[in-house]
């Protein structure tokens, strides 16, 4: 059981900004559990970069992350959890220590689309990594063997988000062009899976040009949601992980222009600290 003084947070990793949509709501869901955020600015975006690079950056955040006290660790990264997660699950964890865990976000999100639509046709936007890697196809097989998943690329969207211009006719232009392309693919979609953890914030613009009648899911409280009952599962990670409602944010870049992309995707202030790797 963990004692009132030892800090073992919930680790939340991303390869930027993304990641703090899906802690944002976490924080909601679980107010009351300490969580350490990492995001690995200085060499983003992770979604176009080779299954072994991302593999070596995440295993090598998730460590910073273990040593500084989480038992488990989320990757709020659908790149990272599309390329590296099964792989340090099996091969690194055993060796590192089989107690701690790690988690993705494609799975959570895979487990319900099924339950959201009717015409059994289901869209995907993503990066253009985790569109590469299949994972989304993969796992919503194994939950919904029934359902044609039709997947787009979006490569724009990240720098447009944290660039901060999601109000133009610029983004407008690149989210209709994208829904055009997904809907040309099929006709029949009713319901869009925004699989990047950046993509939330284009919601509005998304929204916009949507089809009447189209659920569009966004993954942190899935993620959440996901969390909440496994902990409930797994008592025996619940009770290690420490509860003062301490939030403590790390970055590879600049602090300045961390705390200032932060707060679009955080909702709130953000203090961070750098992390050498």
């Amino acid at each position: 059981m963990n004692s009132s003084n030892t800090y073992s947070p919930i680790g939340v990793f991303d390869s930027g900004y993304g990641g703090l949509t899906v802690l944002k709501e976490m924080v909601a869901v679980m107010p009351g559990y300490d969580y350490l955020y990492l995001g690995d600015n200085a060499r983003a975006p992770y979604g176009s970069r080779s299954f072994d690079t991302v593999y070596e950056y995440t295993l090598e955040c998730v460590r910073h992350l273990f040593n500084k006290g989480c038992e488990l660790v989320v990757l709020a990264c659908n790149t990272a959890s599309a390329k590296a997660l099964r792989t340090i699950q099996q091969k690194d964890l055993p060796l590192i220590d089989p107690k701690k865990r790690v988690l993705g976000v494609i799975r959570p999100t895979t487990e319900v689309v099924g339950n959201y639509t009717k015409t059994h046709h289901v869209g995907i936007f993503a990066t253009s990594g985790t569109v590469s890697s299949g994972s989304y196809i993969i796992e919503i097989e194994k939950f919904f063997p029934e359902l044609k998943v039709f997947q787009e690329a979006c490569p724009m969207w990240v720098p447009l988000i944290e660039n901060n211009e999601l109000n133009n006719a610029g983004t407008d232009y690149f989210v209709k062009k994208h829904l055009d392309a997904l809907f040309s693919a099929s006709g029949k979609i009713d319901t869009i899976i925004l699989g990047c953890t950046h993509y939330p914030l284009l919601k509005p613009v998304i929204e916009k040009h949507l089809p009447a009648g189209i659920t569009l899911l966004t993954q942190g409280a899935i993620v959440s949601n996901s969390l909440k009952e496994y902990l409930f599962r797994h008592p025996e990670m619940e009770t290690c992980l420490s509860k003062t409602g301490k939030r403590d944010f790390f970055t590879t870049d600049s602090v300045t222009q961390f705390d200032t992309h932060a707060s679009l995707f955080f909702g709130q202030e953000v203090k961070s600290k750098h992390l050498h790797l």
